[in-house]
């Protein structure tokens, strides 16, 4: 069970254990807040100017749990991102709109991931029942659904949807882009389908500090 206070994932031990886990498997890491690569990724241009505020807003709020977290400047619109839903009929960021998301690149070969699932999926439980936030965790295995649905049963996933795509579009995309140097990668998306931050690395997100986050990126 994914408690309030989990011990298990401490931001510093968290960053660190990515690091060497990218270190190891020849990737690209860099899950720091202060990474001046992930700055400059995200000052990419964009049509999401009425977001600003909202950035400043959560600034004071990527702290913690969350500090990895790098705010968007500016932000920018990721409306066309494109995956495959529940269903396995193609969809996009901007099915979405209207709706708050913390969007997630996970795969089963992911160490850090099996520990950060069950708290995506425990913070969709707790905050996306008023259908105006929803954390959608993308898996990018390649071949079958068989793997990642063992993952999910494995982990105790209940909440999340599952959402797919084993083309490695979605990554390869976003690491061309500059905001996945690994996994797992998260990304948080304003109701009109901006980039509002993003992080690299494992975060503890059912805790009081994402929470605080998903309040305040919803607008209440």
């Amino acid at each position: 069970m994914v408690t309030e206070n989990r011990k298990a994932l401490p931001v510093l031990t968290l960053a660190t254990a990515a690091v060497v886990l990218g270190v190891l498997s020849g990737a690209v890491a860099v899950y720091m807040k202060s990474s001046g690569s992930g700055k400059d990724a995200l000052a990419a241009s964009g049509d999401c100017a009425k977001s600003d505020a909202l950035v400043t807003k959560l600034k004071p709020l990527m702290k913690g749990q969350v500090a990895a977290l790098v705010a968007a400047n500016p932000p920018r619109s990721l409306g066309d991102f494109s995956f495959k839903g529940p269903d396995g009929k193609a969809m996009t960021l901007a099915d979405f709109k209207g709706k708050t998301v913390l969007l997630n690149l996970w795969a089963t070969w992911c160490i850090p991931c099996r520990t950060e699932m069950p708290e995506l999926d425990a913070l969709q439980k707790d905050m996306g029942a008023d259908g105006k936030f929803e954390v959608a965790a993308i898996n990018i295995d390649t071949g079958n659904d068989d793997k990642p649905n063992a993952f999910r049963n494995d982990t105790g996933i209940t909440s999340l949807a599952f959402y797919r795509d084993n083309t490695l579009g979605t990554f390869n995309r976003l690491k061309k882009e500059g905001l996945a140097f690994g996994l797992p990668a998260t990304m948080l998306i304003d109701k009109d389908g901006c980039l509002v931050a993003a992080m690299n690395g494992p975060a503890a997100w059912h805790s009081e500090d994402a929470k605080a986050l998903v309040v305040a990126a919803k607008g209440e």
